[in-house]
């Protein structure tokens, strides 16, 4: 693992609007990831967030585009895509990082990044606060995003 996490410090999330948007596979591993990201908005203190389920990670960029449209201020994409026998891997994280990085550059909005993209089941348990570890990164995307909306608001 990357080491130590981000922490909320002086975060201000009251005025924002924030969204979750979640793959619906490996939902006892996403619905970790999304309680993480709910933790960190409620203690930056945004009360205003929604939570929306996806077919699969690849369907991330297109809903996050259009939550954006629709007023959030940031959006967190949450997911699990796991390596297999076949090159699927290596396109959906390809299509998957592509495309919320271009949303997010279109949008000029911040998309916290909490897809994790796992050699098996055992990394993502650890990244996604199952395991002994507790490292959340649903949690660590969540202060990406509102680190960034705030910072971004006073530039």
């Amino acid at each position: 693992m990357s080491g130590s996490s981000p922490k909320i410090s002086a975060l201000d999330g009251s005025q924002l609007k924030a969204s979750i948007v979640t793959s619906s596979w490996h939902p006892d591993i996403c619905d970790a990831l999304v309680s993480g990201a709910k933790k960190a908005l409620d203690e930056a203190g945004c009360k205003n967030v929604s939570v929306h389920k996806v077919a699969g990670s690849f369907e991330i960029p297109l809903a996050a585009q259009k939550l954006l449209d629709a007023g959030s201020d940031l959006v967190i994409a949450i997911g699990l895509i796991l390596k297999g026998d076949t090159p699927h891997f290596d396109y959906v994280c390809q299509g998957v990082t592509s495309g919320v990085m271009q949303v997010s550059l279109t949008r000029n909005k911040p998309i916290g990044f909490g897809v994790l993209m796992c050699d098996n089941l055992d990394q993502a348990y650890e990244r996604s606060g199952l395991s002994e570890g507790q490292e959340n990164k649903g949690f660590d995307a969540a202060i990406a995003a509102l680190n960034l909306a705030i910072e971004y608001k006073s530039i």
